[in-house]
């Protein structure tokens, strides 16, 4: 069975992000970059499925600039078997990640796409969901476990009300949680590995996919400093406080 894991590079979650001074976007230039946390994760469970034996192949998908091949390399030190860089240097947004990744899937024929469910720089939760819609296929997202067998994917999820458990026909997408599992420590012999494993390098244009923005951004600004809180001798303060300055009681 093949396992199609798209990885997203983001600035690394330890880096304190900075506005820039014209407000148009998140400041990148010299910041550490990192594959996408939730990402990660879905890249270990493909690997984990394969030490089970119910996944004969990994391919790990990323799109964007040159330097996406350090995620890839990342991902096939995991365990993941070959990469593909979808190369591009235009803004990408939910839309056009799923129709790049339909296109993939459509050559490639996985019978599963693990992916996170989200990513840490614009936190959309959108692209597992549209590339189902866009494939048809079932989906189970935020899964905390996922069991593959006899053409079925069984996923337990995380929803409001505790765990729900769903079964999908294979093919399917499955969107992954922080829950589901803990990521290997990558090592140097896994990692010189990688350098040696398959990389493709396309375009957009050779996948047929339109990749321009369908939205724009006006601004990005920092939000609002928070006031430093006070203390109270006792209870009686705390709701007259609450009661006359902030009105709340």
């Amino acid at each position: 069975m093949k396992v199609l894991v798209p990885v997203k590079r983001v600035v690394d979650y330890n880096v304190k992000v900075r506005v820039k001074s014209d407000q148009t976007g998140v400041d990148i230039a010299n910041v550490k970059m990192s594959m996408n946390p939730f990402d990660e994760i879905a890249v270990e469970e493909a690997v984990r499925l394969k030490e089970k034996g119910a996944v004969s192949e990994i391919i790990a998908v990323s799109c964007g600039v040159t330097q996406c091949q350090e995620t890839l390399r990342t991902a096939m030190a995991i365990g993941a078997d070959r990469a593909i860089l979808v190369q591009t240097d235009e803004e990408l947004q939910p839309l056009a990640v799923a129709k790049i990744l339909k296109s993939i899937a459509e050559k490639e024929q996985p019978e599963l796409v693990i992916l996170g469910k989200q990513a840490i720089d614009d936190d959309a939760n959108q692209t597992g969901q549209m590339l189902a819609a866009l494939l048809g296929w079932p989906q189970a997202t935020f899964a905390s476990k996922v069991e593959v067998a006899d053409g079925k994917a069984t996923v337990t999820r995380e929803v409001d009300g505790g765990l729900e458990t769903l079964a999908l026909t294979l093919p399917a997408i499955v969107t992954t949680d922080l829950r589901l599992n803990e990521p290997r420590y990558v090592t140097l012999p896994n990692i010189m590995k990688a350098k040696k494993k398959q990389l493709d390098t396309v375009s957009p244009a050779d996948l047929g996919v339109d990749a321009a923005p369908r939205l724009k951004t006006l601004k990005v600004s920092e939000p609002p400093s928070r006031l430093a809180g006070i203390k109270v001798p006792d209870v009686a303060a705390l709701v007259d406080k609450l009661k006359n300055e902030a009105k709340v009681v």
